[in-house]
């Protein structure tokens, strides 16, 4: 199932200048350095034990079971480089914005009259950013992914459907059935 953090989190990750470290042993001896060379706290991290850490860390083991090998990669990704992840936030939050690439079903509550029945619709827009700004104040807060999807709805909303006020005054926007998101900045 798509979620709105993942994929705010891949976006983010487009703006890395280096590549992951790929192989367990590097991404074990990336965790040490970040950790204070402390192969303790990385055993803790990631529920093993301190020798595998060490094992890892001299290249004595290469292929790490499947659900330690996501928990390790997880681990690495979320730690990669930290200051180019907060300078593409900053730029997405004061002046680029971010591009959603959303196919999901939208339902809204409209006037008397109109219709408002939900329907599978695919949108590609340019959000600005304001909008950026609070999906990304919003993850960081650690909110839900429900509570994540209904700001992604309201921003979609007010680009789209209410063309940043200028239409459509009093639609309440409801995001469903999400089929496909992507953002990219």
């Amino acid at each position: 199932m798509v979620t709105v953090g993942e994929e705010l989190d891949k976006a983010v990750q487009g703006a890395f200048t280096r590549p992951v470290p790929k192989s367990a042993g590097a991404q074990m001896r990336y965790l040490v350095r970040q950790h204070q060379r402390s192969t303790r706290r990385v055993a803790e991290l990631l529920g093993i034990s301190q020798r595998t850490v060490e094992r890892y860390v001299k290249n004595q083991i290469r292929h790490p079971r499947p659900e330690l090998a996501e928990r390790l990669q997880g681990e690495v990704h979320a730690r990669w480089q930290p200051q180019i992840r907060a300078k593409a936030k900053q730029t997405a939050a004061t002046t680029g914005g971010i591009m959603i690439d959303v196919q999901a079903r939208f339902g809204y509550s409209a006037a008397p009259g109109s219709t408002d029945d939900a329907r599978v619709r695919h949108l590609t827009l340019a959000l600005p950013p304001r909008h950026a700004a609070r999906l990304f104040q919003a993850q960081e807060a650690g909110l839900t992914e429900d509570q994540l999807r209904q700001i992604a709805a309201e921003a979609l909303g007010d680009v789209y459907f209410r063309d940043s006020g200028h239409r459509a005054h009093g639609l309440d926007v409801e995001l469903t059935d999400l089929i496909d998101l992507e953002f990219e900045l």
